[in-house]
């Protein structure tokens, strides 16, 4: 698990936003709890630790080595104490922490010693920036702002590798975020020392002459799967910054011009085996980054290019509703956390997967030749900071140009184009006042603008979030309004929606009530991720945690989940029918003193009323009740050879349902460059009901009792020649098919009966998606990357089944693929290093 806050989460259970059972809503249910909470609240203040930062006017080389004399005058941060696995005990002598700051007019200096007992416990490996892998590491979190909401992580490790993080609101960390900064690290006779220099330049921070931050330190010692931190952190208390040290005295500090460019240059070579045409592009473009003051800053990128990103995991969806997939082009992954408040904003929107549904349906029976559902971004911006007082400001656009579709004439042969999809405007709006005690207010708002006759859509959302003082109570919300410009019949149509949340966030035990209501014509779909509207769920969460080891574990986590679904709006003609499911989840784990972990998870829900598995609106499936539950391991992540495995099985719904799954993963580290990994993950649903037709008036739905088998493998393998350079292979084989045994037709009241007539056809459904990455990556400059890209794509779709996985796998190796060979380089400029650069040869 990477990042801080990750770390911690194996520590406490951090309260998810679960979901209610009103059967679990009764007075004496609640009085019960607020008994338990009466002896939970109580827990021990830790000592906050201040540390007066020293100036600096002496030179100091980025070696590794901290034998220049500025060091001699450095703040020393030392005695640290242990998260994990034993909260609150001091560290060892031999293994001792001391951590030196300085700063100047330029930027922040951190230094240290980290000593080992033994050489051969420091963990380290060539994993390339912004990965943990298997390393030793050290790191430093500044809270500029002293909000205890956002903070700056940097982190270094013994080969001398960094990554950096920005944290938000609820602990969570923006690796994406790169800053350019400075580092070195050696390793010693007793231990590895390292050095930063983190310029002003990468970080964000106030007016005032005279500034405080928050601070923590963490070192993690992996062999001994301990994290052990400056300021002291007790598991049991909500959040991470919200038990910061404090940085003091940095006085008369201002941050230089930031004005940086990062033009790239990319050539592309693609083969579509399809076609069998090869094609070549050439690419460039820029990012800029600009300083607006010391606060805010711009972003905006010139030309796009995103062809070197990952593939997309895709599979075989046999749901009703969209899959969605992960981000992975930078600039709408980077120190975006201000456009996620709220959930309003899934970034693939704009460019990859456009909610506008483009109409390639042929005029007069013309023949369509071409289409792309993709549109190429033409620009985009972004403008995000944060004043002294704690407002955020965020706002985002872009635009997509239109995308027409090739036609054919089926009388004279002549193609022609028409457009399909609009020339498009994207806005996001983001308004983040910080307040006392950990909380917030918010307001965020999402455009859409299309050209022509096309409908506009807008969405607006409220957001609170608010603590006591003694950082244990915890309430919270949003109310959020949709608008639709003339998307059905020329009119503007509104929807509502709200969340609101209760709970108590610090202690052993941690509960969270909730509430979501999206009423029947809410939609955010435009520029967020959207499934279903007309739902009203609550539900409850429960937690204990309890941290201190005993004889066989270091800790143990429990949670139970309970929720309770119902429609808000009538879809049917029987207008009682307003009621979804009631589910529930069991969840248990915990570390032994090996540094495995092992857990169970426990999950069912009783009888249920499915609105959607129909595609027909107004259609409701009835389906019984079912019981599932889970076996899983991780091993010791520190040897050489380390695996994790989990089996699932479940029981029940309309045809005794009978589902199995496996997953197991492993990983052997053949040296400090060198590694591989696989993981497999096979299940089966044996008797699984499932929408399989429906006729083209919509009368007559056809189900199935079926078999699925799913299959996936996934190949990494990576070799990293320094901490600057190296190869990563990724394959991806997915194979899925749908085997009908059965077939039945769905009646008004949402049960199952034999159609009236055999129904014939043929629904089978046999899915390949193989997939290869292959990069190397060359980090030649600060900020600089030179890279390769070999990408490999094979997918097939045929209602005949191949029942051997390796005649599957075999025939996508052998079918018509998509390659494509890319070279890319990115230069980072840099205004003021210009500058410099320039007087001293004047």
């Amino acid at each position: 698990m990477n990042g801080i806050t990750q770390l911690i989460s194996k520590s406490i259970f951090v309260p998810e936003f679960t979901k209610l059972n009103q059967l679990f809503m009764s007075p004496k249910i609640f009085a019960l709890l607020f008994a338990v909470m009466g002896y939970t609240t109580l827990f021990a203040q830790i000592e906050k630790r201040e540390l007066n930062i020293q100036r600096t006017t002496q030179s100091i080389k980025i070696d590794g080595e901290l034998n220049d004399i500025g060091w001699q005058t450095a703040s020393l941060a030392a005695d640290f104490i242990e998260l994990r696995p034993t909260p609150n005990r001091k560290e060892d002598s031999v293994n001792a922490t001391k951590i030196y700051l300085l700063y100047n007019n330029e930027g922040l200096y951190v230094g240290g010693y980290l000593l080992e007992n033994n050489k051969d416990s420091i963990a380290k490996e060539f994993i390339g920036r912004d990965g943990f892998g298997n390393n030793d590491f050290v790191g430093i979190i500044l809270d500029t702002y002293n909000d205890k909401l956002n903070g700056f992580e940097y982190f270094i490790t013994p080969l001398g590798e960094q990554w950096d993080a920005k944290m938000s609101y609820g602990g969570n960390e923006d690796f994406s975020w790169n800053a350019v900064w400075n580092s070195a690290a050696k390793l010693q006779h007793n231990g590895w020392s390292f050095e930063m220099f983190i310029p002003y330049s990468a970080i964000r921070f106030g007016k005032n002459q005279v500034q405080d931050w928050g601070m923590n330190i963490v070192r993690r010692r992996q062999k001994a799967g301990q994290q052990i931190f400056w300021q002291p952190i007790d598991p049991n208390v909500n959040g991470f910054l919200t038990q910061e040290g404090l940085l003091k005295k940095l006085e008369g500090i201002t941050p230089p011009l930031r004005l940086q460019f990062s033009p790239y240059f990319s050539t592309y070579i693609n083969k579509d085996g399809i076609t069998n045409k090869t094609k070549a592009q050439v690419n460039g473009g820029m990012d800029v980054k600009y300083g607006i003051n010391q606060a805010f800053t711009l972003d905006m990128t010139l030309i796009p290019d995103f062809g070197q990103v990952i593939s997309d995991n895709r599979i075989l969806n046999l749901t009703p509703f969209e899959q969605k997939f992960t981000e992975n082009r930078p600039f709408f992954t980077e120190g975006t956390e201000l456009f996620n408040k709220g959930n309003l904003f899934y970034s693939r929107r704009i460019g990859v997967d456009p909610n506008y549904a483009p109409d390639v349906e042929a005029p007069t029976g013309d023949t369509l030749i071409k289409y792309s559902p993709q549109t190429k971004i033409l620009n985009a911006s972004k403008l995000s900071g944060r004043t002294q007082k704690g407002l955020g400001i965020g706002v985002l656009n872009a635009i997509t140009q239109a995308q027409s579709a090739t036609f054919q004439n089926i009388a004279n042969g002549e193609k022609y184009k028409l457009e399909n999809i609009p020339l498009t405007n994207y806005n996001i709006l983001v308004l983040d006042q910080t307040l006392k005690h950990n909380s917030s207010v918010s307001f965020v708002n999402t455009n859409v603008m299309r050209s022509g006759n096309e409908y506009d859509a807008n969405v607006s959302s409220a957001l609170f979030d608010l603590n006591d003082k003694t950082n244990t109570w915890n309430v919270g919300g949003n109310v959020s309004v949709s608008n639709l410009f003339g998307k059905y019949d020329n009119k503007t149509t509104t929807g509502y929606a709200h969340n609101l949340y209760f709970g108590k966030t610090s202690g052993k035990f941690n509960f969270r009530i909730w509430q979501d209501l999206i009423n029947a014509k809410y939609d955010k779909s435009d520029l967020g991720f959207f499934t279903n509207n007309n739902t009203m769920d609550q539900g409850l969460w429960l937690g204990y945690n309890i941290t201190k080891p005993g004889k066989w574990y270091n800790q143990i986590n429990l949670a139970w989940d309970s929720w309770y679904s119902r429609l808000v709006s009538p879809m049917t003609v029987k207008k009682s029918s307003m009621y979804q499911t009631t589910a529930f989840s069991l969840d248990a784990k915990a570390q032994l003193k090996n540094l495995w972990w092992v857990g169970t998870f426990i999950n069912g829900a009783l009888k249920s009323n499915d609105f959607y598995e129909s595609r027909v609106y107004g259609r409701v499936f009835i389906n019984p009740a079912r019981l599932g539950w889970n076996l899983w391991f991780e091993s010791n992540s520190a040897k050489k050879f380390s695996m994790n495995g989990n089996l699932f099985n479940a029981r029940g719904n309309i045809f005794h349902r009978r589902t199995t799954e496996l997953g197991l993963s492993e990983k052997i580290r053949f040296n400090d460059k060198f590694s591989i990994a696989h993981s497999m993950y096979l299940t089966r649903h044996k008797n699984q009901s499932g929408w399989a037709y429906n006729s083209e008036d919509y009368d007559t739905i056809i189900f199935s009792r079926r078999t699925v088998y799913t299959a996936e493998n996934v190949i990494n393998m990576k070799y990293n020649f320094n901490n600057r350079s190296g190869i990563t292979f990724r394959g991806r084989h997915y194979w899925s098919k749908v085997d009908p045994h059965q077939f039945y037709q769905l009646d008004d009241e949402g049960k199952l009966n034999m159609p009236s007539s055999p129904f014939t056809q043929n629904v089978n459904q046999n899915y390949n998606y193989l997939s290869v990455d292959m990069v190397y990556n060359w980090q030649f400059a600060p900020g600089s990357f030179f890279s390769v890209v070999w990408k490999d794509i094979a997918e097939t779709f045929n209602q005949e089944f191949e029942k051997n996985y390796y005649s599957n796998l075999s025939n996508s190796l052998s079918g018509p693929q998509f390659n494509s060979l890319s070279v890319k380089v990115i230069y980072f400029l840099d205004y003021m290093t210009f500058k410099s650069k320039k007087n001293k040869t004047a």
